[in-house]
């Protein structure tokens, strides 16, 4: 098979990863790719939201099956026109990735189908949200920007006077464009996050291992939100009675909800958890793998991957037995000094050969790319995802940041206590 994979991120390369151990797989490409996914496929110079060119490269190389890694190509609607040109697709079509796409959607979904969220008003009006703030909101709360937002559309208020602020961020001042034309003010919930991942194939949903993230830049949880500073799995927060809880009301029943809307998921779900004092709340869903989710729970997947993929385009997903390693793995995430926010590129990047010939060794590239003379140099906020695998969480975690300490380059910031947490569990 010929495989094109669609990204530029950690996600994609991790998701590259998995496709390359696949025997039934010859040649992979990535369209754009970064500097290390190149050592796996061939990058091609073809954004993610430039869907003529992905369609047009997809017939003139006789692609197989393209894998969108990306949010924003989902929501736009690649995989309908990959599909309308015949082309063999995976991830949720336009009509069922507004289930990442709008979290005004999503809300009023578990709304309409008693799906445990928390309780919440939709708002298109900056002056009608700030109204509802100052008579009926109760503190902290948070502020959600209804569109796609790089993972950054939150805001945690703690009291009105930040409200009000956060109003005018999202709706007036467009701090995440277009997402904030529309706003949702939720009830702030307290417990542990944790993230579940699943296949699904339009009928039914198998789940991935647990997985748990770091979203806020600095240690101990201070700073501001980001794309993900690190991630471990499994969770072991996430245990047998959180899972049989979701599995009887928040996994098949959204699944059963979007097919009942006539929008049939197909593709991966990332079902984002607060385990409250009153039991697992949805607090968000993804339409795709989450980042850096893929990159410690696609690790420690038993199964060839394309094998599961098919299962869900052709909606056999229940002939595949889905099954994990009995491991942990944790990514420890290296930014660019200053992320979120602003931050310098372009640093050459040394001690990434030291991953060579390891297989419990991972170094997933999230922002690099080749300069002008063939050097690997940093090209984002977070630049690479580094991943080690152990027998239980904690061995994962010594290894993760063992490996933190061969990489080198200028500006470079991580967290320290990724995985913290499970010295509480």
């Amino acid at each position: 098979m010929k495989v094109l994979i669609v990204g530029s991120g950690g996600r994609e390369h991790a998701i590259a990863t998995s496709v390359a151990k696949s025997s039934r797989v010859d040649k992979i490409y990535c369209a754009p790719g970064n500097a290390g996914i190149a050592a796996l496929a061939e990058c091609v110079p073809i954004g993610a939201m430039e869907f003529d060119k992905i369609v047009a490269f997809s017939k003139e190389n006789a692609i197989d099956l393209v894998i969108v890694g990306m949010d924003d190509p989902l929501v736009g609607g690649l995989v309908d026109e990959l599909e309308a040109a015949g082309i063999r697709a995976f991830g949720p079509k336009k009509n069922a990735a507004i289930l990442e796409g709008s979290k005004a959607f999503s809300k009023d979904l578990m709304k309409k189908y008693n799906i445990p969220t928390a309780a919440y008003e939709n708002f298109d009006d900056a002056d009608a949200a700030i109204e509802y703030l100052k008579t009926k909101a109760e503190f902290p709360i948070v502020l959600k920007a209804d569109g796609l937002a790089l993972g950054k559309g939150v805001l945690i208020c703690q009291n009105l006077e930040e409200a009000i602020d956060g109003v005018k961020e999202i709706m007036q001042d467009k701090k995440f464009g277009t997402a904030g034309n529309r706003m949702v003010i939720e009830e702030f919930m307290t417990g542990r996050e944790v993230s579940v991942l699943s296949f699904v194939d339009g009928n039914i949903v198998k789940i991935m291992s647990s997985a748990q993230d770091h979203k806020r830049a600095k240690d101990g949880d201070q700073g501001l939100n980001t794309g993900g500073m690190g991630n471990f799995s499994p969770s072991p927060f996430y245990t047998d009675e959180v899972d049989d809880f979701c599995k009887k009301y928040i996994f098949q029943a959204t699944v059963d909800a979007m097919k009942a809307e006539g929008r049939p998921f197909k593709g991966v779900i990332f079902f984002g958890l607060m385990l409250t004092p009153k039991g697992p709340r949805v607090l968000e869903y993804n339409a795709r793998f989450g980042d850096p989710e893929a990159q410690v729970v696609l690790t420690r997947m038993k199964n060839d991957i394309i094998d599961v993929v098919d299962a869900c385009i052709d909606g056999t997903l229940d002939k595949v037995d889905l099954q994990f390693e009995d491991n942990a793995a944790v990514c420890v995430v290296l930014a660019s000094d200053g992320y979120p926010v602003a931050y310098e590129k372009g640093f050459p990047i040394t001690g990434l050969e030291a991953f060579d010939g390891k297989d419990d060794f991972y170094c997933f590239h999230a922002g690099t790319k080749f300069n002008d003379k063939g050097e690997i140099v940093t090209n984002g906020g977070r630049v690479l995802g580094v991943t080690a695998t152990g027998k239980d969480l904690k061995e994962a975690r010594a290894k993760a940041y063992e490996a933190t300490e061969w990489v080198k380059f200028d500006n470079k910031y991580m967290r320290h206590d990724i995985g913290r947490a499970i010295d509480e569990a």
